[in-house]
């Protein structure tokens, strides 16, 4: 898209929302808008449209953003439309509603995997998902590594925002060099890197990576390049962001009555235009420190400590504590010091083991991708060697033997190659076996469940249900967010699965209302932070007693699922008074069959292997009166 092109779009759209306004203060404005209407849904490019956002101001997106929404939302089939819940999410993110915009983002579909409406999708996902400034996980760096392949493999026009999103990641976890790298990569790559906000853009981004590498001459630098710019464009955002960068570099040369008038500005700006941010309220309260108002300092500390909690992603900063730690010795309160002191050591150390996390991740993907590339080595290598013994033994064969011995090597050579592809053929088909195995063990999740789940929530959502819309993403986050922490994992403390259970039972309860009720109970002798189990090793009983257990009965079912410690064992019963195994179809029995194969083979390979004892048992409860089945689950007790 040419500048030429950028300025007609905007022209358009700055003439729309001009129209668009007249015409509410006119009785005859229907007919315009409507026109206006067909004009947008003909003639719009929205990808392009979308990109040439980076050069306008904040306030001039804001409003195009408002406009598409109000258009979009006209049109009758906008449901089908991945632009009209772009424009939504978009709209919500500008509001600080979050989760809102996650819902309309994830609304969005495309045809393939890095298409533009999906790169565009899962850009916004991982925006929102880096949070506050905080540590970044390493699952969302591969996330974002995993989408620079696909965008470079397409070269699609958005893949200069992914080398942003992984530069912010990188920044984030203090890893500045990687930062300074894909910051370049992403002004180099931007479709616009010669326009003047792209410009201003990136210079803000090089004046905190010289803050965070401490080089005051280049802070300087970036600064008054960015508020020329900023002055040059009159956008007023920009402007207040170099006051807060310039109360930085007072800061550095101990002019504090300087850096606190320039905090004030950028402050005052965020307060008035509502955009104010917990670092914000952290680098005014630092100015303050610097000039010996402690009372003021700790005021602003603990505002930006407020703002910060309400970030849903749960991370937290340690710079606040360490500012109220000097604030309280200013102030002679040296146990309140202590105590911020300590909260500073503990979010250090949680964030410190994140991080080390991060690397070792990295370090492990480093080494499976060498590992790859040697043995990729070693087959090219083999296969020159063979192809070489062939030539070899056909050309001395055909040199030194008659024709019938010819005849006989030429006989070898094509059966030998026959059993070669035979045993390749076996091997692929190994491979496949292999493969298939390792699906079937980490799809333990129905994934009709997952869609019923989501099919409810819109559902709770659309009758305008918040308390109970509310209860019921909570749980389904937690269960979500529970199966992917402990996806890799052997073994899991027993309270993790006992919150993953609670929160897939009550997410059943919610979706067959007044079926059944549950109880979950613990031995007195079981620690359940100590003693350690499979994950997901309960869950598709459970799930086989609410789907078919509880489906076709006449009175309210009970589920009782109890841990308990028998010698040197842990036996765990799931207990439920449902229709029994005897009453179901055979395409139940054989999914219920699949997954007692699934965890026999889960005990083989972490038990029976080593020589332990681990069993389990499925039947029907025995009595006149008996109704259900009786999950009985035996295994050796496993400390962490």
């Amino acid at each position: 898209m040419s500048n030429k092109e950028i300025k007609t779009a905007i022209t358009f759209y700055i003439s729309l929302f001009t129209l668009l306004v007249i015409s509410c203060n006119h009785e005859k404005s229907t007919s315009k808008i409507e026109n206006a209407k067909a004009v947008v849904s003909t003639q719009k490019d929205y990808l392009n449209l979308i990109i040439s956002f980076d050069t306008l101001a904040s306030a001039t997106v804001k409003k195009m953003v408002y406009v598409e929404d109000s258009l979009l939302y006209q049109q009758a089939n906008r449901e089908e439309n991945p632009f009209y819940h772009y424009f939504k999410g978009r709209r919500y993110s500008i509001e600080k509603k979050r989760d809102s915009a996650l819902i309309e983002f994830n609304k969005m579909k495309g045809e393939k995997v890095a298409d533009p409406i999906e790169l565009l999708k899962k850009y916004h996902q991982l925006d929102l998902a880096l949070g506050n400034g905080s540590m970044v996980e390493s699952v969302l760096v591969k996330r974002i590594f995993s989408l620079i392949e696909n965008g470079e493999r397409v070269k699609s026009k958005l893949t200069y925002r992914f080398y942003d999103l992984l530069a912010r990641a990188y920044y984030q976890n203090h890893n500045e060099e990687k930062s300074l790298l894909y910051a370049a990569l992403y002004f180099k790559n931007h479709p616009f890197n010669s326009h003047a906000i792209v410009k201003q853009r990136y210079f803000d981004i090089s004046f905190l990576l010289a803050s965070r590498l401490g080089d005051f001459k280049k802070m300087a630098y970036y600064n008054a390049q960015a508020r020329t710019l900023a002055k040059k464009l009159g956008d007023s955002l920009a402007i207040a962001r170099t006051y807060d960068n310039e109360s930085q570099i007072y800061s550095a040369q101990m002019q504090y009555n300087k850096a606190l008038a320039s905090s004030r500005i950028y402050f005052n700006y965020l307060k008035k235009t509502n955009d104010l941010n917990d670092i914000a309220y952290n680098n005014l309260a630092t100015s303050f420190i610097l000039n010996k108002q402690a009372d003021s300092a700790i005021f602003y500390y603990k505002a930006g400590m407020a703002l910060e909690h309400k970030d849903l992603s749960g991370k937290q900063k340690k710079i606040y504590y360490l500012g109220l730690v000097e604030a309280y010795k200013m102030k002679g309160d040296f146990a309140k010091a202590f105590a911020a002191l300590d909260s500073a050591h503990s979010i250090e150390l949680r964030n410190n083991k994140a991080i080390e996390t991060v690397k070792v991740a990295e370090m492990h993907e480093k080494y499976e991708t060498e590992k790859k590339d040697q043995n990729i080595l070693q087959l090219k290598s083999r296969n020159k060697l063979n192809e070489t013994i062939i030539k070899q033994q056909r050309w001395s064969m055909f040199l030194i033997v008659i024709i019938f011995i010819v005849m006989v090597a030429l006989f070898y050579i094509v059966y030998r190659q026959q059993r070669l592809r035979e045993k390749n053929t076996l091997l692929k088909s190994e491979n496949q076996r292999l493969t298939m195995e390792q699906k079937l063990l980490q799809v333990q999740l129905n994934p009709h469940f997952i869609f019923n789940a989501i099919s409810n929530l819109q559902g709770l959502v659309a009758t305008g249900d918040t308390t109970e819309s509310v209860r019921y993403l909570q749980s389904f986050s937690g269960l979500l967010r529970g199966i992917l922490e402990q996806n890799r994992k052997d073994f899991i403390e027993i309270k993790e699965e006992i919150t993953s259970l609670n929160n897939y039972i009550q997410l059943q309860q919610m979706r067959y209302a007044d079926v059944f009720n549950y109880e979950i109970t613990v031995g007195d002798d079981l620690d359940l932070d100590e003693i350690l189990i499979p994950p997901m090793l309960i869950q598709p009983f459970v799930e086989n007693t609410i789907e078919h257990g509880f489906r076709n009965i006449t009175y309210k079912g009970l589920l009782k699922i109890s841990f308990k410690i028998d010698g040197e064992y842990l036996v765990i019963t799931i207990d439920d008074n449902g229709c029994g195994l005897t009453k179901k179809a055979d395409d139940k029995q054989k999914k219920q069959s699949l997954a007692q194969i699934i965890l026999k083979e889960r005990f083989d390979l972490l038990f029976t292997s080593r020589k332990q004892k681990a069993h389990f048992k499925v039947a029907d409860k025995v009595g006149a009166d008996a109704k259900g089945v009786l999950v009985e689950i035996i295994m050796p007790i496993i400390n962490n």
